[in-house]
């Protein structure tokens, strides 16, 4: 026998001879075959079979009250809307969510949408804010075999391996709190797990985006109340929308991670609404979250030409690089834009995006499938977790009791440019005008007999129409 053979005894006492160098050269072309066929026939997309992909915003609900006013009876989310005569794409230019389209995209997890316009502040917000999360948990309920309603960190990968998307609740704008802590918690009994503190207006104690092409005048000390109390609480705080000051501020006090449910990188494309790199820095020193905005007008500052799925893809990357793949997601914004990227034209799409990525081009951070899982679901989870944390050891603490002042109220609402600030609050909230100093009152030209009459005069002629039981309601 010579060394490059092994001989091989049976008990029958027959001896046979192989030649190792033969066999070991069988052995090693079937393992490569076998490990060539395993990266060969791996999809980005297979990523969302193994992590929840969870999308951080969706405005049907909104298009439900514009399109239905909320009559789910009239809306048939089992099927494929694209054509349909009310929600398809010639009808409904903001349409882009039905079920077989978000199968097809494998959604997990989504973020509801409890939308209501910012002309509803200092008036009947709060009514059309509870009209609205009223109408997401009837369209979870009415689809029990798709959809589960979601509160829980813990709950969101188990509702997804039972074959339903696992449903949570959003508020997007802080003027549906009317500037009331207690209706902060009471959103958070009704299901509701983020609130995004402005929309396109100012609050009475944060500013929105659109100050950066103006004005500014920041987080107040009741807009830092707010924060600590959705800390307490275990709201998630949404910095979407709010101006880059007030980014810097939230990250500065919060005690816990925060989130960008739907915005994109300033550096890639420089919107207002977009998060600039140092704010992305104190992202990552936060452990927080941006979740990449799909709407064309915020991945594409180009005009000449359209958005593309590749465009999506360069902001992904860009807070990949900057501040690692730990604290980047998935915030599409569909059903709340008319016009979507091409190779992102609705919620069927994300699985492309993810086979884009994985590809792994030239110039490109190299994505793992660990990488992809993050960017589909696990960042969000750990950061909705490192939230209940939070609020957990803050079980000692009670409840805030802070209530903006009368005073503050006006001067936000003089600074709105309003006609009769101060007239849409009731008695009680602008009783705390009492409290101030004269010159508070020559400098923000507050005057409360003035209030108080322009108050009776606008609830006499106005409480037909709009609901005045809020905190700082009435008109």
């Amino acid at each position: 026998m010579g060394e490059s053979s092994i001989i091989f005894q049976y008990c029958t006492g027959k001896m046979i001879y192989i030649n190792v160098a033969v066999g070991l050269s069988i052995l090693l072309l079937v393992i490569g075959l076998s490990v060539g066929l395993s990266v060969n026939t791996f999809k980005g997309r297979d990523a969302l079979d193994s992590a929840p992909l969870i999308d951080g915003h969706n405005d049907l609900p909104y298009n439900f009250y514009h399109i239905l006013s909320n009559n789910l009876s009239a809306f048939h989310f089992e099927s494929d809307l694209r054509n349909d005569n009310v929600w398809g794409k010639n009808a409904c230019s903001s349409c882009f969510t039905d079920l077989p389209r978000l199968n097809a995209g494998k959604v997990g997890g989504q973020f509801w949408v409890a939308y209501t316009p910012c002309e509803s502040q200092y008036k009947d917000s709060v009514q059309l804010t509870l009209r609205q999360i009223d109408v997401i948990r009837r369209f979870i309920q009415r689809y029990p075999a798709n959809l589960q309603l979601v509160t829980a960190a813990g709950d969101i990968e188990t509702t997804w391996r039972n074959g339903k998307i696992a449903s949570m609740i959003a508020i997007e704008g802080g003027h549906s709190l009317d500037s009331s802590l207690a209706l902060l918690r009471l959103y958070y009994d009704l299901g509701v797990r983020y609130v995004t503190l402005t929309h396109t207006c100012n609050t009475p104690w944060a500013d929105a985006s659109i100050v950066d092409n103006g004005y500014v005048y920041n987080l107040t000390d009741f807009g830092k109340t707010v924060v600590y109390e959705m800390n307490r609480i275990g709201m998630l705080v949404d910095l979407s929308h709010v101006s880059h000051n007030v980014m810097r501020e939230v990250l500065a006090i919060t005690r816990a991670p925060v989130i960008f449910s739907h915005s994109s990188a300033f550096s890639v494309c420089k919107h207002y609404r977009n998060v600039p790199d140092d704010v992305l820095h104190l992202v990552k020193k936060n452990n927080g979250i941006v979740m990449v905005n799909f709407y064309s007008g915020f991945v594409n500052c180009n005009s000449s030409r359209n958005a593309t799925l590749q465009d999506v893809v360069d902001h992904i990357n860009h807070i990949r690089n900057l501040i690692g793949v730990n604290h980047v997601g998935i915030g599409g914004d569909y059903d709340g834009v008319s016009s979507m990227p091409m190779g992102l034209e609705d919620v069927s799409k994300y699985p492309d995006l993810f086979d884009r990525l994985y590809e792994n081009r030239e110039g490109e951070p190299t994505w793992t499938r660990e990488d992809l899982e993050k960017l589909a679901g696990r960042n969000f989870i750990r950061v909705f977790q490192a939230v209940e944390a939070v609020r957990d050891s803050l079980s000692s603490e009670s409840p805030r009791e802070d209530v903006i002042t009368g005073n503050e109220l006006y001067i936000a609402q003089k600074k709105e440019g309003l006609k009769d600030p101060g007239a849409c609050q009731t008695a009680k909230e602008w009783s705390n005008v009492n409290a101030t100093s004269d010159a508070e009152e020559k400098t923000s030209g507050l005057k409360v007999s003035k209030i108080m009459e322009l108050l009776g005069r606008n609830l006499i002629g106005m409480t037909h129409h709009h609901s005045v039981w809020t905190h700082v309601g009435g008109c």
